[in-house]
């Protein structure tokens, strides 16, 4: 990834890695738009993101070692268990690139994220 280049797109982004790295990120966002398929994916803080009713859902990211998976605090914090074995901060958690990808955890985070947000638009 070019550090200083400002992305425009996730398909802009996904070019810009390795292949290796670019299959996983695609993976990521295939699990993204099936668990919610109304989002609307862009690129926030550089990196790609997807937002529901104009609020963000997640964002993921590559690293040198790791897949940077953002699902606000409130998805970390309802799937600590899950997220025990990963480096985790207040909304982040990390994802080795020498681990097993966890393609169904991740499906089952958007998913919830989405009820939640969904959850909170019906409320205003």
């Amino acid at each position: 990834m070019n550090q200083s280049k400002t992305y425009t797109s996730i398909a802009e982004y996904l070019a810009d890695w390795p292949s290796e790295i670019s299959e996983i990120l695609t993976k990521i966002k295939s699990v993204i738009t099936e668990a919610a398929p109304e989002a609307m994916e862009g690129i926030s803080y550089n990196m790609p993101g997807f937002k529901l009713h104009k609020k963000p859902l997640v964002y993921f990211a590559a690293f040198k070692n790791h897949i940077g998976f953002y699902a606000l605090p409130s998805g970390n914090i309802a799937f600590q268990k899950e997220l025990a074995k990963y480096k985790t901060g207040k909304g982040s958690i990390q994802f080795p690139l020498d681990q097993e990808i966890p393609y169904e955890l991740i499906r089952e985070i958007v998913t919830f994220r989405v009820q939640e947000v969904n959850e909170d638009f019906k409320t205003k």
